[in-house]
């Protein structure tokens, strides 16, 4: 009978409801779920090496018949199986074993085993290789490379590849079907779950690409199904009104630059159509992105209508609420702030001038989509750094309005080919120049024995009335992970600079205390912030002049040129000094000479995207967006291009096969598919 791909996996022999759960940790639910769960990598055991010929850390298959079964009682009880080739003897050690593993080694049973050989008490030894035993000779390996498979606690390599292979054998609905409602490449999934022992990395490489050229498809296809349907939706128009926004651009206090007036224009040209707007602006770190945000939120007030701004972190979001009160306020334009450390009256206040339309701007962390926050009018929602927020927060904000514009900020730099996938549902805006003055930011490699000179540069900072950041990558020390850590460091630099103003935040500290010690290090009464990433994004103290940031080689390229943004936000010259343990590998002193090199953030970014992948640019594994299954967008950039013309192909001549990809790769996305 033939077995639809979207069939839980429960239909397979031995799924109960116990593995059905652990199959779930894997996002494993459906058949076809089990299918595009590739194989992280491959081991060759496609043929046997002679006992004799097996060296130090190698990993390899053997075989032998066993002449001996011990129990040994060293430091650590262990079962020791010796097996005999006739070239040579190799010891098999299990920390971990059952009555019953130690009765099927009995002596002269044949084994084999696949492991890496270490170097044992007596001779070389494999630690809990696979294996398997027979009375009688074992048939010859199988000529296929062996799948390695991500798992979770509870599911091991071998049932894994047992229930794969089971499902590689069905009959399914789709298969070879012209008319099959899916488009399933499962000739090609069989190759890569099962690739023949000959298949090169090319090879294997080349049918991953085929397939994620499918699912990068069918992901351009529901981007352009989301904005289709957005075009079919009516927001609240907001044509210019009371001229409110001349008011603010003579009271700045400084001009906007030309990429500012750009941006600014195409946001207030799309806010006063009814269709909804979907933008996104992409400005490196200082580059003025809030301003185009008041703005925008200046044309809501203006038609009486509300802006809600979500940031990230109740830092960011006191940061916007200073910024944006100071603009507005003037022009008769209330701004309240929500957040979860907030006092419950004053909570209570805010939320009652949201509700009844007194306070048209509303700015908050994840506490501003509770459900006690309602609003009027909620015309605009403009969410900063959006790939910090989950896909589901994001929409329980929109979900307070009608259908509400949308504006989202990003000071992260994304490279082209990963805006054009995705992001192709949104317009862009790219702000790509700084505000007049700026100094560019000197960025040095220092080794860590020179500790004290940077100690002596930091002094010499703050001797002149300017100030320093001093960036740790941890709170408190950790054994398994060598680097600094902020609390120690505090007191170090309390003891070498005695007679300074030093403070200290980081992520576990309330949402108050990390906006009174910014507050305090904006005004000057701290000389010297020692911090963890926390600072990451949107902090402003422009007489900051110095940043010092240990163990930069744990840290993000993007991650980097964010920290290293919080300096330089005036006028003055400003260092970075990226302070380093030796020893640093090739890698990472070509990522350190990167950051060291370049303050364009989008080349920085496109490095990044080459060194590391985009789940550290994105976020993507941490807030839930796209992940994709097949597709690694680091490797496969290069078909962003052609995707977008076979989408678009697909839309105007086969809607259908569009529709199959659509099932197939996206199947909460299933709606028909319109040109």
């Amino acid at each position: 009978m033939a077995i639809s791909l979207n069939a839980r996996v429960s239909i397979l022999k031995g799924v109960g409801p116990t593995l059905e759960e652990k199959l779930k940790n894997l996002n494993v639910a459906r058949v076809g779920d089990l299918l595009l769960h590739l194989p992280m990598r491959y081991q060759d055991r496609s043929h046997i090496v002679p006992l004799r010929n097996v060296t130090f850390e190698q990993e390899c298959l053997v075989e032998g018949q066993i002449t001996a079964c011990d129990i040994n009682f060293g430091k650590r009880r262990s079962l020791l199986v010796t097996i005999d080739d006739g070239s040579a003897v190799l010891t098999l050690r299990y920390f971990y074993f059952s009555k019953q593993q130690q009765d099927g080694f009995a002596i002269g049973r044949y084994v084999r085993a696949y492991g890496v050989a270490r170097f044992g008490p007596k001779r070389l030894e494999m630690v809990h290789p696979e294996y398997s035993t027979s009375a009688t000779p074992l048939p010859a390996p199988v000529a296929a490379l062996t799948p390695v498979y991500s798992t979770t606690d509870g599911l091991g390599q071998t049932r894994l590849r047992k229930l794969t292979q089971q499902a590689l054998a069905l009959d399914f609905a789709d298969d070879g079907n012209p008319e099959a409602t899916t488009s399933w490449p499962l000739e090609q999934l069989a190759y890569l779950h099962q690739p023949p022992a000959d298949a090169s990395a090319a090879d294997i490489e080349r049918v991953q690409q085929a397939i994620a050229f499918d699912e990068l498809t069918a992901y351009y296809l529901v981007m352009q199904h989301r904005q289709s349907q957005r075009q079919q939706q009516q927001s609240l128009p907001l044509p210019q009104a009371q001229q409110l926004g001349r008011e603010l651009l003579s009271q700045l206090g400084f001009k906007l630059t030309n990429a500012q007036r750009r941006a600014t224009t195409e946001v207030l040209n799309d806010l006063a159509r009814s269709q909804p707007m979907l933008r996104l602006i992409q400005g490196d770190v200082g580059s003025g992105k809030t301003v185009v945000a008041a703005f925008a939120a200046i044309r809501a007030a203006e038609h009486g209508a509300q802006t809600a701004l979500m940031a990230p972190t109740e830092i960011l979001a006191e940061q916007h609420y200073l910024n944006l009160s100071a603009w507005l306020t003037p022009l008769g334009i209330d701004v309240v702030l929500l957040t979860g450390s907030q006092k419950a009256k004053e909570r209570r206040a805010g939320e009652a001038a949201v509700a009844d339309g007194t306070a048209l701007v509303a700015i908050g962390t994840h506490a501003l989509f509770q459900r006690t926050v309602t609003f009027h009018n909620l015309a605009l929602t403009i969410v900063d750094e959006q790939h910090r927020f989950g896909v589901h927060q994001r929409m329980s904000l929109r979900n307070k309005g009608q259908v509400p514009h949308q504006l989202v900020l990003t000071a992260t730099p994304i490279p082209r080919t990963l805006t054009m996938a995705l992001y192709a549902d949104m317009d862009v805006s790219l702000i790509d120049e700084l505000p007049a003055g700026r100094q560019p930011i000197t960025t040095i490699l220092v080794n860590n024995n020179r500790r004290h000179d940077i100690l002596e540069r930091a002094q010499a900072i703050m001797n002149t009335g300017q100030q320093v950041y001093w960036v740790c990558t941890l709170i408190e020390p950790a054994d398994e992970l060598p680097a600094s850590a902020a609390e120690p460091t505090l007191e170090e630099l309390q003891q070498a600079l005695p007679g300074y103003r030093i403070g200290l935040i980081h992520g576990r500290m309330s949402g108050n205390e990390k906006a009174s010690t910014m507050q305090a290090f904006k005004a000057g009464e701290i000389q010297l912030l020692v911090a963890t990433t926390v600072i990451e994004v949107g902090v402003d103290a422009p007489n900051a002049t110095l940043i010092v940031i240990e163990d930069p080689n744990r840290l993000g390229l993007a991650q980097l040129h964010q920290l290293r943004g919080r300096v330089g936000r005036g006028d003055q010259a400003s260092h970075c000094v990226l302070l380093y343990k030796s020893p640093l590998g090739k890698l990472g002193q070509t990522r350190l000479q990167v950051i060291r090199d370049s303050q364009d953030g989008f080349f920085i970014a496109e490095q990044d995207l080459k060194l590391r992948g985009p789940g550290e640019i994105l976020g993507t594994r941490q807030t839930g967006e796209q992940q994709f299954r097949i597709a690694d967008i680091a490797r496969d950039a290069v078909l962003i291009p052609k995707v977008i013309e076979h989408g678009k192909q697909l839309l105007a001549n086969d809607p259908a096969q569009a529709q199959r990809l659509l099932a197939t790769w996206a199947p909460a996305d299933t709606g028909t598919v319109g040109v």
